[in-house]
């Protein structure tokens, strides 16, 4: 079963975002919200992934605009 929750709490410190979509698929998380965050560096245009700000978290970036997390639930 899928919950969706939107959200604007202060998860990665997005508590300045409108807008974010979690979704829990049994054990997962799935984190989505716009990336308002300025990269001292040139990202790739398409995706670019990196470890997350926490264990076992995985960040996705899409078309340098969206910022896609995923985790376990807690």
């Amino acid at each position: 079963m899928t919950n969706l929750t939107i959200t604007s709490d202060s998860l990665y410190g997005m508590e300045s975002t409108p807008t974010s979509i979690l979704l829990r698929f049994g054990k997962r998380e799935l984190f989505i919200c716009r990336d308002y965050y300025k990269r001292l560096y040139k990202s790739n245009p398409l995706i670019e992934c990196s470890a997350g700000v926490q264990p076992g978290h995985l960040q996705i970036l899409l078309l340098r605009r969206w910022l896609v997390v995923m985790s376990k639930a807690h």
